[in-house]
């Protein structure tokens, strides 16, 4: 369930030492997410770790208001720490994901020098470690997972990840594929269209422009069923899952999809497949759409439903006007959905890594 308090320590002073070893007035305080000043600062630290990691930006405003808002700060907290200018020179995100698992964001200005930075990074993740034993005993845990990520090219973060007790876990392939406009035929219409006894269709809408509860939670229930078998899957309730998908800056409910299996007996519709897809917005080009999740049931797999919903969100890119579709594989993925993504034109253009530490609740 959402609280109504987040479950993380919201002073600082809590959860670091009293003297946080930083040179004369440097401080750590918590930012203020409705100040513009602070998010434009905030974006340029993202921004900055963002070149540095893969070579170039792409964040903006939005993705750092889904932490520091208050909307965001439900299930989330943040720390700074502020030179003596007061000038943000690294900050932490923590997000109390799901149960057992705690997301980090972890950025440090790449223009401090070594020592300095180093200081800044250690004191981020003791604040974190803190928070990981703040939220797991909310929950009731013994042991409380952090999660974080970081640039298979960024030998600055891993060296301070596994100097911290972080192991990394997992690679992940950051996927794109072109668009062209004549895709926007690849099927009869991504609103609505069937093959072979697979329907595959948007989320119903309501008369005041919201989705039906009911396609909301067979698509909730669909890609809990499909990754149980996938690295690191938590559970997470419906409530969780939709607070942390609309907290998306891409996030548009026309781009959430569902395939229902129609030849079964009695032919009432089956839900066996969903794709829930964002919006990449550009600001110096056309817009591209993600693909957040795809998953299909096991009962279903091998029926074309993976490659029905893909067919779907190029089309519909395709008739918005957007030149590319992005998403993220796991390189390990039991499904072997690399194959299909490489056959369907998707090719790497990055790669990210997952880094965990189990925090022991005292």
């Amino acid at each position: 369930m959402i609280p109504e308090d987040n479950r993380f320590e919201s002073d600082p002073a809590e959860a670091l030492p009293e003297d946080p070893g930083l040179p004369a007035g440097w401080v750590v305080d918590t930012p203020d997410g409705t100040d513009p000043a602070t998010v434009e600062r905030l974006t340029e630290l993202l921004r900055g770790h963002e070149r540095a990691g893969r070579g170039w930006a792409a964040s903006g405003p939005g993705e750092v208001l889904v932490e520091v808002s208050e909307r965001g700060l439900t299930m989330r907290e943040n720390v700074v720490v502020r030179d003596p200018d007061a000038r943000v020179r690294a900050w932490g995100s923590v997000h109390d994901r799901a149960e057992g698992r705690m997301l980090l964001v972890h950025i440090v200005d790449r223009d401090l020098d070594d020592p300095l930075a180093d200081r800044c990074s250690d004191l981020l993740l003791e604040w974190a470690e803190a928070q990981a034993r703040s939220v797991g005993a909310a929950r009731g845990l013994a042991v409380q997972q952090v999660d974080t990520g970081a640039f298979a090219d960024d030998e600055r973060q891993h060296r301070w990840l596994s100097g911290a007790g972080f192991h990394r876990v997992r690679t992940w392939w950051q996927m794109s594929r072109s668009v062209e406009a004549a895709e926007a035929d690849l099927v009869p219409d991504p609103a609505r269209w069937e093959r072979k006894g697979v329907v595959f269709r948007r989320v119903e809408r309501q008369g005041d422009g919201m989705p039906a509860e009911a396609d909301l939670r067979a698509v909730h229930d669909v890609l809990e069923g499909a990754f149980t078998d996938h690295f690191n899957s938590a559970e997470e309730t419906f409530d969780e899952f939709i607070h942390r998908l609309r907290e998306d800056p891409g996030h548009r409910w026309d781009h959430w999809w569902l395939a229902e299996l129609v030849d079964g007996e009695g032919g009432r519709p089956e839900p066996a497949g969903a794709l829930v897809g964002t919006v990449s917005e550009s600001a110096d080009g056309p817009d591209g759409s993600y693909v957040s999740y795809l998953g299909v049931l096991e009962s279903a797999r091998g029926r074309g439903v993976a490659k029905g919903l893909l067919r779907t969100i190029i089309a519909d890119a395709a008739s918005r006007g957007r030149d590319r579709v992005g998403l993220e594989v796991d390189a390990d993925s039991p499904t072997g959905a690399e194959g299909l993504y490489t056959a369907m034109g998707w090719g790497t253009t990055y790669v990210t890594e997952s880094w965990h530490k189990d925090v022991r609740i005292d």
